[in-house]
């Protein structure tokens, strides 16, 4: 089983085989979540996210910010999910009752969030016009001034609290995996040992590299790929990991490796810059 699920799936089973069978939660799902209706959009399973939530995530960067990345500034980022999925012309929103807020995207489908007190007390959602499980999210804070193919490993800690405290990561819909992201995706598991979220590079990645002073150290290759290398069964994991059309751009890093400081750079070196053949 890859990285990406063995804590997904393990601690949720187990929590869960203790409580209650699941065909029970499932038929308490079905009689207790009321029907949504969405004014914004008029796709019938839309990708959203919690406005409150990606709010709280907001508000993380603004506390955290002076002690993990003093310099930067935090944008949102929506990638590719499933295959056969274009997010040219992607079209965000602000959406509750009475609120329909559009959203500026960037080219590099990033954006700001803007807030709005209404749409906060309507607990409106963030909503694209794609389907659900067709992208993912991330938080995305960075630091100006550092070259193109590097990052900051203070950024990168900081990302990974934002994007947990916003609930930002799209994972299957089964009652198994909404259990383990009630159980698993707080801030705190940024700090864990050896944790495995999951970071996206721009481009398919041939090798990464932690400097900081004149310490050197790249990453071991099972910390590329979504740990694809130690995972024979990957092609059956992926539909389950929101890095199934990324996987050659993932990697993780030690967020909780205190003797990397938080200015350690993170350097990228791309399949595209001559390695592919290789």
């Amino acid at each position: 089983m890859s990285p990406c699920l063995r804590r997904l799936v393990v601690p949720a089973f187990a929590a869960t085989a203790a409580l209650v069978p699941p065909a029970l939660v499932l038929a308490q799902d079905a009689a207790t979540l009321p029907p949504v209706n969405v004014t914004g959009t008029q796709l019938r399973d839309p990708v959203e996210k919690s406005y409150r939530r990606m709010l709280r995530g907001m508000d993380l960067f603004e506390r955290e910010r002076a002690a993990l990345a003093p310099g930067s500034s935090l944008r949102f980022r929506v990638l590719q999910r499933k295959p056969g999925v274009r997010l040219d012309n992607l079209e965000l929103a602000i959406v509750g009752r009475g609120i329909d807020i559009p959203i500026d995207v960037a080219p590099d489908r990033t954006f700001v969030l803007p807030r709005d007190a209404k749409a906060e007390a309507t607990d409106a959602v963030v909503t694209p016009n794609r389907k659900a499980l067709t992208m993912t999210w991330r938080a995305d804070v960075r630091t100006p001034g550092l070259p193109p193919d590097a990052r900051r490993l203070g950024d990168l800690r900081l990302e990974c609290r934002v994007g947990l405290e916003a609930g930002l990561v799209s994972n299957s819909p089964s009652w198994i995996v909404r259990l383990y992201d009630a159980l698993d995706t707080t801030p705190a598991y940024c700090s864990r040992k050896n944790n495995e979220y999951l970071f996206f590079a721009d481009r398919p990645l041939f090798g990464v590299t932690l400097v900081a002073g004149t310490r050197r150290e790249s990453l071991p290759v099972g910390r590329l790929w979504a740990g694809a290398t130690d995972d024979p069964g990957l092609r059956q994991d992926l539909p389950f990991c929101d890095c199934e059309m990324l996987v050659d751009r993932t990697y993780f890093v030690p967020l909780a490796d205190a003797s990397w400081p938080h200015d350690t750079l993170v350097l990228f070196d791309f399949m595209d810059d001559g390695h592919a053949a290789r």
